[in-house]
Formats: structure tokens, C-alpha cells, sequence
């Protein structure tokens, strides 16, 4: 039988735009962005390819803003947990799934995994799911490999393949694997694209 074309999806910015420590007061969250996201990316880069746990991270930020680590845990927990994610496109995407291996890949850390994925049932919606943090690389290393390997792994061309992302930078690397690229925007968004295939 046919190996069937694989469904890239990525998740931030795609199926969801939640922050993390979004429950923190504005100027708090302004630092949280600025210490972890901003700048030269180092720390963040580190996290997502499994260098640093959450807790790591988040008792950096408890020191950096000076406020308990158990309040910043909490915050943060519940934030990753309650993320809010696009039902109608995760039920596209299953449905989807009769015509195509579904595949969620997204650059991502621990906290991805141990909250957020559980706490939306995700693994319900996709055929495999691969975060950065568990691999130890990110979408866009060695010219996408991640995209390459998981294509060999289910024996399908790259050409067989699509990859919806919010990330130009992705979108490039992917067609210039030989597969096609949507780019995902707020005004064509992942619902939208969906409704073409």
C-alpha cells in the first residue's frame, strides 16, 4: 500500500498564540519576554533543544523578577495548561488524517510536553508528535533535518509533503527540501488553508 503524504503542522502561532506567564501583571510579563525571548535567544535556543528544564528556567526568572518560585511555578503551569488552542482546526487536522500521516512539529520546550499536550489530548489529533526539547533540535537545524527524517521514517518523498507554519524562515527551508510550504497568517490563517486540501 501507498505510504500517505504527510501533514506538517508547527503549533505556536499556528494552532495557538497564548504566551506563557501570560497570567503574570503586564510589566512582570514584559521582563519574563525580554530575559527569556528577547536578545541574543541563547537561553530560549537552550531550552528548546533540552538543555534546560522548566524549572531551570522558571527559577531564573523567579530571581530575575524577585518574586517566590512557587507563585512564578503556579503561574506558569496553569498558563502552559490552559493555552487556548483552535478546536475546529485540531478537528480538520484529525479528520484530515484519512489522507494524510498527520504530523505536529513544532520548536518547543518540556513544559510543551508535560502540560500543554496533555491538557488538550493532543496525541489524539496526530499521528506523531515531535518537539524540539525531546530530539534535541530545532525545525530549522541542518537545513530542516527533523523534516527529512521523519519523511524517511515513513518512507515518503519530501515532495509528498506539506508544512503549514507561521515562520517564513521554515516556509523557505521546506520548499527548498522539495516539499510545499503555507505560510500561516492572521488573515489566512490555519483554518482557512485547511479548508483548501
Amino acid at each position: 500500500m501507498q505510504p500517505k503524504p504527510i501533514l506538517f503542522c508547527d503549533f505556536d502561532g499556528v494552532l495557538s498564540h497564548d504566551k506563557y506567564w501570560r497570567s503574570l501583571p503586564a510589566k512582570q510579563l514584559q521582563k519574563v519576554q525580554e530575559l527569556i525571548f528577547l536578545g541574543d535567544g541563547k537561553l530560549v535556543g537552550e531550552w528548546m533543544r533540552g538543555k534546560h528544564t522548566a524549572e531551570d528556567i522558571n527559577t531564573i526568572v523567579s530571581e530575575h523578577l524577585n518574586i517566590s518560585y512557587s507563585h512564578v511555578w503556579d503561574v506558569f503551569v496553569n498558563d502552559c495548561s490552559t493555552m487556548h488552542v483552535s478546536i475546529n482546526a485540531l478537528q480538520k487536522l484529525h479528520s484530515l488524517r484519512e489522507r494524510f500521516t498527520v504530523i505536529l512539529i513544532t520548536t518547543n520546550m518540556d513544559s510543551f510536553s508535560r502540560f500543554t499536550a496533555p491538557s488538550h489530548n493532543l496525541k489524539n489529533y496526530f499521528d506523531h508528535i515531535f518537539n524540539s526539547f525531546n530530539e534535541g533540535m530545532l525545525k530549522t537545524d541542518n537545513n530542516g533535518e527533523p523534516y527529512v527524517k521523519l519523511s524517511e521514517q515513513y518512507n515518503v518523498p519530501i515532495a509528498d509533503c506539506i508544512v503549514f507554519d507561521d515562520s517564513k524562515s521554515v516556509c523557505d527551508i521546506f520548499n527548498a527540501l522539495g516539499g510545499k510550504a503555507y505560510l500561516v497568517t492572521k488573515e489566512n490563517d490555519l483554518e482557512k488553508q485547511l479548508l483548501n486540501l
